[in-house]
């Protein structure tokens, strides 16, 4: 029952059992054993929040900024390919949610809408759009131009995937795009850019990946993109300090420490572990933000005391529009917010900017007493 949904794990259960498994597996799973995608879960819930008492909470606000725009929630969606695989209005459905809310959305470019569809969705939403890298160089700039041009405010170049981890229930299923959906931001550049077909072995996606994104990609490219556009650059799928430094040394807008929900290499760190140390090293020379594993307010708070700026979630998305579409994921939204502003009252906290590093601690804080 509808009214028995009172927070994300909730949708994800109702997804898991209404979803096609072509779908369901594409969007739960991770990389070969899947390590990294129990830690992102675990290493959370071993960290502890240490309230503060006798504060007067009467007054709060999550409002907070993102690359300098203001916004109403310190949370976003992170982008996620192919979302018509969840709900006839995907990705449309998706962005019309998260405007309404009053924070960020983060369109892929393997969307199943196109880039100027999500823009005329929501033209008043925060919208970002991800990039990948193409051998044909010239794909990537029309992307770009095409994002400029429908009023997308930052780039957000993933650099985590030379190639695309081993995904083992895709490559069980033979993932393929279902044959009535298309890759929208790619039509008119040829079928096998727009089509996801089946593998004669494996997933169809890594196919595609391997014999379309640029391998060869490195910091000179982060220059070549700065170098034709006025967006703001972030640099999503960095997980180490001395990355998030090259990063801020080039003059990026953001670092976005990531591990791509655990799809990409099994064993890295969960990615709320890597953000303290990036955070350190960038020193506020750009800011930080951060996915992986939340689903929870509370999640959301312990990012933010660890000095991210803004965090990211892409599955609860989905599971909240699988169920019912915008109105799911303005469900999923609504209770992040409710959960992230009680979680702030009995912590002590009014804004955003009240939520300090020395309010959450690793539970081997306590282990010392």
């Amino acid at each position: 029952m509808a009214d028995k949904l009172v927070c994300v794990d909730d949708f994800e259960r109702e997804a898991r059992s209404s979803l096609p498994r072509n779908a369901l597996d594409y969007y739960r799973s991770g990389a070969d054993e899947e390590l990294t995608l129990s830690l992102n879960k675990e290493a959370l819930k071993r960290l502890r929040i240490r309230p503060r008492m006798l504060r007067d909470v009467t007054h709060r606000s999550t409002a907070t900024a993102a690359l300098g725009e203001a916004v109403s929630v310190p949370f976003g969606v992170s982008p996620t390919a192919m979302q018509r695989m969840a709900h006839p209005d995907g990705e449309l459905a998706n962005v019309r949610a998260v405007a309404k809310m009053g924070g960020v959305f983060i369109l892929s470019t393997l969307s199943t809408s196109s880039i100027e569809e999500v823009a005329e969705a929501a033209p008043d939403a925060t919208r970002w759009f991800q990039l990948y890298i193409y051998k044909d160089r010239s794909v990537t700039e029309q992307l770009v131009r095409r994002a400029e041009k429908a009023g997308y405010r930052a780039l957000v170049l993933t650099v985590d995937a030379p190639v695309f981890g081993n995904r083992r229930a895709d490559a069980r299923h033979k993932f393929a795009l279902p044959s009535h959906l298309r890759l929208a931001n790619l039509e008119g550049l040829g079928q096998e850019k727009t089509k996801m077909s089946s593998a004669k072995s494996g997933s169809g996606l890594n196919e595609y990946t391997n014999k379309l994104f640029d391998q060869s990609v490195n910091w000179k490219d982060v220059e070549w993109l700065k170098s034709f556009t006025t967006l703001p650059l972030v640099l999503k799928g960095v997980l180490t300090k001395e990355d998030a430094l090259m990063g801020a040394e080039l003059g990026v807008a953001a670092i976005f420490v990531s591990n791509h929900g655990a799809r990409q290499l099994d064993g890295v760190p969960a990615s709320i572990e890597a953000l303290p140390e990036v955070v350190r090293a960038v020193k506020g020379r750009c800011q930080v933000f951060v996915d992986g594993g939340f689903s929870t307010g509370a999640d959301i708070f312990k990012a933010l005391a660890l000095g991210a700026d803004m965090v990211f979630f892409g599955r609860p998305a989905l599971w909240g529009l699988s169920h019912s579409g915008q109105t799911g994921v303005e469900r999923v939204l609504n209770i992040l917010k409710v959960e992230l502003d009680r979680t702030m009252a009995l912590a002590g906290c009014n804004s955003v900017k009240d939520i300090v590093k020395e309010m959450v601690v690793h539970d081997t804080y306590y282990s010392k007493l």
